[in-house]
């Protein structure tokens, strides 16, 4: 005796051969706990990655059918659509077959409307649609909120809006010193490069006639640079400004530190979510180079999924494929450049040690993806004993690669004209001599 289950978002129904229905149990009828069993037929759980092989399962109404049946001591053989429902049936002690899409099956989806009504689910094929329609919309709702849920791709979001912030601070800045110096042009050249010191004080401070050794210091300058400051103010050459001018220079000053802490939270946030995503990669560059990273891959899987060559040059794509257009040398790293092992290398040593990191940052991005397992403290360690060997074993330049001297032709004789070179039939002529 052979029987069909099939499972639908009605419910659970057992079919003999001829496709008609002896036993069923309906689904819920609440919407969220409908599509519930819906993504559990579909296969899809709660924190499925990109990729991963999606199972389907057995609602709660093809599990009720089936204890129900164990019960009564069915000793028929099951047929299921999928491998996945029929194991499940099988580890309940069921002879079970796969007979995917099987005529049975089709036979009930086509009458399923009127089969909600004869059964008392809705009360007409029109609500039944309704309810249906709105279970579907739900489910992908639910699909898409899953993919959007991922962490590693919050954390890319945070690092590019680091990124964004940056760039109009730096706006900002070189228009407030710009506007600042008609008044105090000595205070660009004292705080050349120290952005955020310098806007602090024109936001705090204002005019240059309260700058003084007593308010700097309070503002966390150094004794020094405070007496330096306060002695240029008071022997500046800039404009006077009124309090209006002042006023309107001190209210964009505190807009940009205020967008200096939005960056220092910012910074926090992405620590926070990197240390739960991808705790091997934080461990091994910090955070917000780890972020970058998986910015400029797409995803932690896509990260996770790339060659250690590939990581390498990450963020120098364009000098890459300018290397394979034109011959040239291809670049040794790319925004892993970040590194401060790296950065503070000598020219000679940071081939090696962009190789040695993006070989610890391959392993560390597939750990974090694929196992989740804490290695971080034990990659990082590799990695320093790697780049301390490097540094021993090539703490001198490598000796400049002598090039080729081509031979020279001889000098010309002062006073005699070089022949002329003959055209292309053997004539003296420009043209090839004689037709």
């Amino acid at each position: 005796m052979k029987k069909y289950l099939v499972q639908h978002a009605l419910g659970a129904f057992l079919l003999n051969e001829e496709g008609e229905v002896e036993r069923y149990e309906l689904n819920y009828k609440d919407i969220d706990l409908a599509v519930d069993q819906a993504l559990i037929m579909e296969g899809w759980t709660r924190g499925m990655k990109e990729g991963e092989e999606k199972q389907a399962g057995l609602s709660d109404p093809a599990k009720r059918l089936l204890e129900a049946l164990k019960k009564e001591g069915f000793e028929g053989k099951l047929i299921f659509e999928t491998d996945s429902e029929s194991r499940l049936a099988a580890k309940m002690g069921f002879d079970v077959g796969v007979e995917p899409a099987n005529t049975q099956a089709r036979k009930l989806r086509e009458q399923v409307a009127s089969l909600a009504v004869k059964y008392g689910f809705v009360e007409s094929e029109d609500e039944f649609y309704r309810w249906l329609r709105k279970v579907d919309i739900e489910v992908v709702r639910r699909k898409l909120r899953s993919v959007a849920q991922k962490r590693d791709l919050l954390a890319a979001q945070a690092v590019r809006t680091i990124d964004d912030i940056d760039k109009i601070v730096n706006l900002l800045v070189a228009r407030l010193r710009e506007w600042y110096s008609l008044h105090f042009p000595e205070l660009d050249d004292l705080l050349k490069r120290d952005h955020q010191t310098y806007v602090t004080i024109v936001a705090k401070l204002g005019s240059r006639d309260n700058i003084t050794k007593e308010k700097l210091m309070e503002l966390g300058l150094s004794e020094n640079l405070a007496e330096k400051i306060a002695e240029a103010a008071r022997r500046s050459t800039g404009a006077d400004l009124t309090e209006t001018d002042l006023e309107q220079l001190q209210k964009i000053a505190n807009y940009i530190l205020q967008l200096y802490n939005l960056r220092d939270e910012l910074r926090e946030y992405i620590s926070y979510v990197m240390n739960e995503v991808a705790p091997n990669i934080t461990a091994l560059v910090g955070p917000v180079l780890g972020a970058r990273l998986i910015s400029l891959a797409g995803s932690l899987e896509k990260l996770a999924r790339m060659p250690a060559s590939t990581i390498q040059v990450l963020g120098a794509e364009k000098a890459l494929f300018r290397a394979l257009r034109t011959g040239g040398r291809p670049p040794k790293h790319g925004i892993i450049f970040q590194y401060p092992e790296l950065r503070s290398a000598p020219k000679w040593q940071r081939g090696k040690i962009a190789r040695a990191l993006a070989a610890k940052l391959a392993i560390a991005a597939r750990t974090d993806y694929f196992t989740g397992r804490n290695i971080g403290d034990k990659l990082k360690k590799e990695l320093r004993e790697r780049i301390e060997e490097i540094k021993k074993k090539y703490a001198k330049a490598p000796p400049k690669r002598k090039e080729e001297e081509k031979p020279r032709a001889p000098p010309a004789k002062k006073g005699r004209r070089p022949p002329r070179k003959k055209g292309r039939r053997g004539g003296k002529g420009r043209r090839g001599g004689r037709r």
